[in-house]
């Protein structure tokens, strides 16, 4: 078998199923406010890191698109992708600045990426927060299980309220999946939020495995939005259903939540995430908006 040919039409079919599927509900293409796009030697540690089946994944976890960057970055442009991330995370005290001087150069060479940013709480982290927002962040990523820190701590304070101010989202992973840290969980989620309700927080992953307790805390904050990185696909599914009990809520939240798909590291083909968003039966005017109204709206 031609292995290169064999892999190019899988590619082709993959990204004819993506198009087929926003042509359809007439969106111009879609925003994926989810993917992941780092310095090369940090993206092969977390690319080891699953092959590893870490502590934090405990389970294989093929990635599907183990490509180079350019190759990667083609690949969600032929897709249809209009805007997309570049999530990136420290799990160290003197890691953010680095990687946030990374994501700015890699926004100026790559206009349809939202210039993303990060932090730790560390000494100086609102100074090199402060200095992304001037420099134009338009999102930051905050890992709560890979980081093992807690949203509340004092050092992060002036970050939460200078990004409250400045109206910048934050995707925040602090659902306690695919595995519990120490600081996951609605309950610390929810004492900051009490203290900042303007904060734009993006839940990532519906906020698995404790959806009902997010879904609960984005109906009672105007500004707290969901993603839906991994949720409802048939992989999640097997380990950390989404509660049928709770598809009501989907719908009646359906203006605050936002297509997620983390690639380039998930297990299975991009178009199945579209495709477990269309089987929950919730109709195209709520998959429009999942899959680009939201985000654009957020995003302008």
């Amino acid at each position: 078998m031609d292995r290169g040919r064999d892999g190019d039409r899988h590619r082709d079919g993959d990204r004819d199923d993506v198009v087929r599927f926003w042509e359809r509900l007439g969106l111009p293409g879609i925003i994926d406010v989810h993917t992941h796009f780092m310095p090369e030697r940090v993206l092969r540690k977390v690319w080891a890191y699953f092959d590893s089946a870490g502590p934090l994944t405990g389970m294989e976890w093929p990635i599907t698109y183990r490509h180079d960057e350019d190759e990667r970055l083609a690949l969600l442009r032929s897709f249809g992708v209009l805007r997309f991330t570049s999530m990136l995370y420290p799990h160290k005290a003197g890691m953010a600045a680095w990687l946030n001087e990374w994501a700015a150069g890699f926004a100026a060479r790559v206009p349809d990426c939202l210039h993303t940013a990060t932090f730790f709480p560390e000494e100086g982290v609102d100074r090199y927060v402060r200095q992304a927002v001037e420099d134009g962040a338009r999102v930051f990523k905050s890992h709560l299980q890979v980081g093992a820190y807690d949203a509340n701590d004092p050092l992060l304070e002036p970050v939460w309220g200078l990004l409250a101010e400045a109206g910048v989202p934050v995707v925040m992973h602090c659902g306690s999946g695919p595995a519990p840290g120490k600081y996951t969980g609605p309950e610390p989620v929810g004492r900051l939020l009490s203290r900042h309700p303007r904060l734009r927080l993006v839940v990532a992953h519906m906020g698995m495995p404790e959806y009902a307790e997010f879904l609960a805390l984005t109906s009672a904050y105007p500004e707290v939005r969901l993603d839906t990185t991994m949720a409802f696909t048939d992989f999640t599914e097997e380990f950390t259903p989404f509660p049928v009990a709770e598809r009501g809520r989907l719908a009646d939240l359906g203006d605050r939540i936002l297509l997620g798909t983390d690639f380039p590291n998930i297990p299975y083909p991009y178009a199945h995430q579209l495709h477990a968003l269309e089987r929950l039966g919730l109709g195209d005017d709520w998959l429009r908006a999942v899959c680009h109204e939201n985000a654009s709206a957020l995003f302008g």
